[in-house]
């Protein structure tokens, strides 16, 4: 058989990538919970007609069709299942469900992989791993969660930074503001507007402009005015002077999200000061968002873009009778890990679960060295046993190969058993009901590269 040849898009890590992931997903998983969040898993295929109500192109859905349909068949659009995109749009679907069992607010996490149909490039993948958290409620939600749960991103993130994860930035803005402002000006196709605004990082600012002119209904002077709103950023409440003083003329809409964004910046400047930054060209392009939106950037890493983003969603969840707003976040997992890993900034301090080998004298006495090996696993120490009886010197290579710290020998005419640091050379007598590790060697460990 012919060496297979990779799937673009389709990341697999090495034993020692996937400890390196693992370790985050625990962190992440570990802060999600302490601050109440319930997790979840939802199936990963959706109805394709639910999959694009929101404004996602086809382009990005992995279609999904039964293997017996005829080649070339277009199978009836409101009967196709896709593979979620992301898991917001499944979570809305799973609060409609289950509305009548759930308590809300609803706090929840998820930790899923997702696929979406896009051209592979750094950071990119067409299947990866995310992590959300969402608050939803029941037919109202009070903005104090907009404000929650960045900074439980931040703290979350922040945890990571002890393993060599750099900083992150938190960059928020206000559907509101950038509404309220645009129909200042006089500009009606606010979502026009938002779409053109959010393609500044890719495009710059003149294209952005001549976008704003030609899809959006707007004159120079409003373009210009719009890039201008675009170009203020800070983390105090001079930010908010700043907006009022370009606006000139006020409304209620402007009012209540320049209110909004400065309750937030004044928080996060108390429990994670440094972190949020207010930055109004942050748009976010999905049609369902009506308050905050976020985006983070690692520090020194930006062209990366952003590895979590989100927003307050007021419409997504509702059956026509009831409504169900909220906010979340979502972190691309595979993204940061992806760039944790190719940029060496993390390593894990071995690849294998293993902390000990426990070597094997003769084949007629494998049952002994099972029997210390279930001894150490029953305290709680990671073992495997030598897959042969080779020679011992054999058997630490493959220790040392497979990156196991100790070395166990068995003794012999009722002598005590020994075993061996093969880092240090160091040997000792040890008794399998006692010895125990280092608390560093007894499981692998994350560590600053």
């Amino acid at each position: 058989m012919a060496r297979p040849t990779p799937l673009s898009g389709f990341p697999e890590w090495l034993p020692d990538g996937r400890l390196v992931e693992q370790h985050v997903l625990d962190v992440l998983r570990r802060t999600f919970e302490l601050h109440g969040f319930v997790g979840i898993e939802t199936r990963a295929v959706e109805p394709l007609d639910q999959l694009l109500r929101k404004g996602e192109t086809s382009k990005e859905v992995y279609v999904l069709r039964r293997l017996q349909e005829e080649a070339g068949a277009e199978p009836d659009r409101a009967g196709t299942l896709g593979l979620h995109f992301d898991l917001t749009v499944p979570f809305a679907r799973y609060v409609l469900e289950n509305a009548g069992h759930l308590a809300f607010p609803f706090r929840r996490y998820q930790i899923q992989k997702v696929w979406r149909g896009e051209r592979p490039q750094d950071g990119r993948f067409r299947e990866f791993v995310q992590a959300d958290i969402d608050v939803v409620g029941a037919g109202a939600l009070p903005y104090h969660y907009e404000v929650e749960l960045p900074l439980v991103m931040a703290e979350a993130l922040g945890a990571l930074q002890e393993i060599g994860v750099p900083p992150v930035r938190i960059l928020v803005n206000n559907r509101k503001v950038a509404e309220g402002f645009y129909r200042g000006l006089g500009l009606t196709d606010v979502e026009g507007v938002l779409r053109s605004i959010d393609k500044l990082d890719k495009i710059g600012a003149d294209a952005v402009a001549a976008l704003l002119v030609a899809e959006a209904g707007a004159d120079e002077a409003q373009a210009r005015a719009c890039l201008e709103l675009a170009s203020i950023s800070g983390s105090d409440e001079s930010v908010i002077d700043r907006v009022r003083a370009l606006a000139g003329e006020s409304n209620e809409l402007l009012d209540e999200g320049l209110a909004e964004l400065g309750a937030l910046i004044r928080a996060a400047a108390v429990r994670a000061p440094g972190v949020v930054v207010a930055d109004l060209k942050i748009a976010r392009g999905l049609d369902y968002y009506t308050g905050t939106v976020y985006e983070t950037v690692l520090v020194g890493h930006e062209q990366l873009g952003s590895i979590c983003s989100g927003g307050r969603y007021d419409t997504l969840a509702s059956d026509g009778a009831n409504t169900y707003p909220g906010v979340g976040l979502s972190i691309g997992v595979s993204r940061l890990v992806s760039r944790l890993l190719g940029a060496g900034l993390v390593k894990a301090t071995r690849s294998v679960p293993s902390a000990v080998l426990v070597a094997v004298s003769n084949e007629d006495a494998r049952e002994r060295s099972d029997a210390v090996a279930t001894a150490l696993r029953s305290r709680g120490i990671p073992v495997e046993v030598a897959p042969s009886a080779a020679k011992f010197g054999k058997q630490i290579r493959h220790a040392d190969r497979r990156g196991i710290p100790f070395v166990w020998f068995l003794g012999e005419d009722g002598s005590a058993d020994q075993v061996k640091d093969i880092r240090s050379g160091d040997q000792v007598d040890a008794d399998a009901a006692t010895w125990t590790p280092d608390d560093a060697d007894l499981w692998p460990r994350v560590v600053p590269a």
